[in-house]
């Protein structure tokens, strides 16, 4: 079980590599492809449109084909997009093949979502998933500390060059150790007609939307100082490309912490109580954060990232919980439920990289308050799931229901 937590992390980091390994290379690149800050801040969004379109498609693939040819699949399409990054001389290149990036990434984490719900139930599954999350959580903060070194080693296409070495990596330890954990006999249609039903079936749940919004914008109070790094380590903490670090490893310490902590808590601490601590954490930091951006004119390490640090420990006790009370409501369609969800969550952080970040990273009072109101919203979303008074976030068993039964 170790060796399957150890996978399904790589296979989900790869995504964020993807992402955080190339802001301290911004200002390089943009002065190479002629591109300004904004134009620069579309290799995200283009990356994250792209994935939340495709995240629709891999879970019902992988209901329909089995998981495993699908991350197969996805890591072969990505470590070939990552080729074309590396070779891209001009900005229209790069975002084609970045978009390729993001078409292909997200079978590592969508996918390998309902893995973990297809070989484990309740307080097992939600051990799992925190292991993997912890693991994971380790990505975001070594990702802008590679792409740094590589930077002082040579030139800004080296990095996607790492890119693809890691991916090609994936695909091979894929290839041997990952199991296939949906049995031909549970597999179901690709039909558009179904497809099309049973999203729109998962999608106007009132309960899924829920669970959907309040882990959505609750992890989106953390994106966007993530999409604003360049700009809010560079120039708010005068850092330089190399020292991404001090932004990077105090948060994802944080992410860490709390999944550790809700692995342990599995079992022990009820699902619901679990999540509103993770909300109170998250407010709490939401609050530190617009008082500090308020009382100090220049921002300093660490003072100015333990917040963030403080929300991620949060983030890392609520998004577990939920995800797997999203996953348990469709144990017969769980790559569909997880396709969804993850759309949910990218559509608003394509939003947030490419309009939202743009827009409020100039000042850290601005930013702080924005990633504050994200906060407030998901927890409002929460109390709303709460207030319903139906069975708890994280049922000790799944329990065998469609679609249909929750409408």
């Amino acid at each position: 079980m170790r060796r399957l937590a150890l996978l399904l992390a790589g296979l989900a980091m790869f995504g964020p590599f993807s992402i955080d390994t190339i802001f301290p290379a911004f200002p390089v690149m943009g002065a190479d492809l002629s591109a300004d800050k904004v134009a620069m801040q579309q290799t995200i969004s283009v990356y994250l449109i792209a994935y939340a379109l495709m995240s629709i498609v891999h879970g019902p693939l992988s209901d329909a084909i089995g998981r495993r040819r699908v991350i197969l699949g996805g890591l072969a399409v990505f470590t070939l997009a990552s080729v074309g990054c590396a070779l891209a001389r001009d900005l229209p290149t790069l975002l084609v093949f970045r978009a390729m990036q993001g078409l292909s990434a997200g079978v590592g984490l969508i996918v390998g979502r309902a893995v973990i719900r297809d070989v484990l139930h309740g307080d097992d599954a939600q051990r799992l998933m925190s292991q993997v999350t912890m693991i994971f959580g380790v990505a975001p903060a070594i990702a802008p500390i590679i792409g740094g070194w590589i930077l002082g080693w040579g030139q800004w296409p080296l990095i996607f060059w790492f890119l693809v070495a890691f991916s090609a990596l994936l695909m091979a330890a894929s290839w041997r150790w990952l199991p296939e954990t949906h049995p031909r006999e549970a597999r179901l249609s690709l039909a558009p007609k179904k497809l099309l039903r049973d999203y729109v079936a998962i999608f106007l749940n009132p309960r899924f939307q829920r669970l959907a919004a309040a882990g959505a914008f609750n992890f989106s109070a953390l994106f966007l100082f993530i999409a604003s790094a360049p700009v809010f380590v560079m120039e708010l903490l005068r850092l330089n490309e190399r020292q991404f670090g001090w932004f990077f490893v105090p948060m994802i310490s944080g992410m860490m912490l709390g999944a550790f902590v809700s692995g342990r808590a599995a079992g022990r601490i009820e699902g619901r109580r679990l999540v509103n601590i993770g909300f109170a954490c998250c407010g709490v930091a939401g609050v530190a954060n617009i008082a500090y951006h308020l009382l100090v004119a220049e921002p300093t390490v660490p003072w100015a990232i333990l917040p963030m640090t403080l929300n991620a420990f949060g983030i890392a006790l609520v998004f577990p919980i939920i995800t797997l009370s999203i996953l348990d409501m469709y144990p017969r369609q769980r790559g569909s439920a997880s396709s969804l969800q993850a759309f949910t969550g990218l559509v608003l952080n394509a939003v947030v990289a490419g309009a939202l970040s743009p827009l409020v990273s100039h000042t850290g009072w601005w930013l702080a308050a924005t990633a504050a109101l994200f906060t407030l919203v998901g927890w409002l979303f929460w109390q709303r799931e709460t207030r319903r008074g139906r069975q708890p976030p994280c049922p000790p068993s799944p329990a065998v229901l469609e679609p249909a039964e929750h409408l």
